[in-house]
């Protein structure tokens, strides 16, 4: 585990024209699942938190990505580029562990919240890529699997986030509330089929359908709860075949970078969203399904 010096709140100066706010998460302690790869989403979405003022919890767990077939990245080397885009006292704090374990979410929770004093913002960008496959060639195993990490993980770290002291009973009329933010991840699910992937639409479908049920049980305790479909996104798997297959159905002449989601993801953490929640939100570039 990585820490860097403790935050504090900013000062006016740092409100900029119309006021908004220039660091808009200071202060604020963002935990991030899913955090193993630089050219992975979950880097960019704690580097975008980063420079927006925050500390940074990073979850990460390698074991899953040497099991692909892109590999594992260096994880001290991820955690430095993190650290490299941190404001002033925020601090860095990084957490191994396997969601898909009985117990972990919460232990990640608290283990973050007993680093950092408390999570304003939570994360779940951690997502189990394979092995999966079509209907014909489905087991029990694998529909586990990929629920204990897709869908099941990012319930039970929302109900460790919720229950910390200070959401879970909303404040007093006039004392003002502290406010919290949740962000799921799903796919294309359903805008689209997803080939050979049933186990993976299938876990990613119930966090998507489960948003507005968790958003309303929230609410009242000041948290928003919202869910991101970031679309195609090269996260390294895409390769020149795939790319030239696709291109027609890229408008804007690319495929998704990571930095494009993240910087949706991390704006819907920040206050000018408060008034988000409960949504099923895609950012897909104009991907078209239908060209070919």
């Amino acid at each position: 585990m990585t820490t860097e010096a403790h935050h504090e709140n900013h000062s006016d100066d740092q409100v900029g024209p119309g006021g908004r706010d220039l660091l808009p998460l200071a202060g604020r302690t963002v935990l991030v699942t899913g955090v193993s790869r630089r050219v992975g989403i979950g880097h960019a979405i704690a580097c975008r938190a980063a420079d927006y003022g925050a500390s940074i919890v990073a979850h990460h767990y390698r074991p899953h990505d040497v099991s692909q077939p892109w590999g594992a990245d260096d994880v001290e080397a991820v955690m430095a580029s993190i650290r490299s885009h941190l404001v002033g006292p925020a601090q860095l704090i990084d957490v191994p562990a396997d969601l898909a374990a009985p117990g972990e979410p919460a232990r990640v929770v608290e283990q973050a919240v007993a680093a950092a004093g408390h999570l304003d913002a939570l994360v779940c960008n951690q997502a189990m890529s394979s092995p999966d496959g079509p209907l014909s060639e489905m087991t029990e195993a694998v529909l586990d699997a990929h629920w204990a990490v897709d869908a099941r993980a990012s319930i039970l770290l929302a109900q460790a986030f919720a229950a910390q002291e200070g959401f879970a009973v909303p404040a007093s009329p006039g004392l003002g509330r502290r406010r919290g933010a949740i962000v799921f991840l799903t796919s294309g699910q359903g805008l689209g089929p997803l080939p050979g992937e049933i186990a993976y639409a299938a876990a990613k479908a119930a966090i998507a359908g489960v948003t507005l049920t968790i958003s309303e049980e929230l609410i009242d305790a000041g948290i928003t709860v919202n869910t991101v479909n970031p679309g195609p996104v090269d996260t390294g798997y895409v390769t020149e075949e795939i790319r030239q297959a696709t291109a027609a159905m890229f408008p804007q002449g690319r495929w998704g970078e990571p930095d494009d989601a993240a910087r949706l993801i991390t704006w819907l953490l920040t206050d000018e969203a408060r008034w988000i929640t409960g949504q099923v939100i895609s950012s897909e570039g104009g991907f078209a399904r239908w060209r070919r």
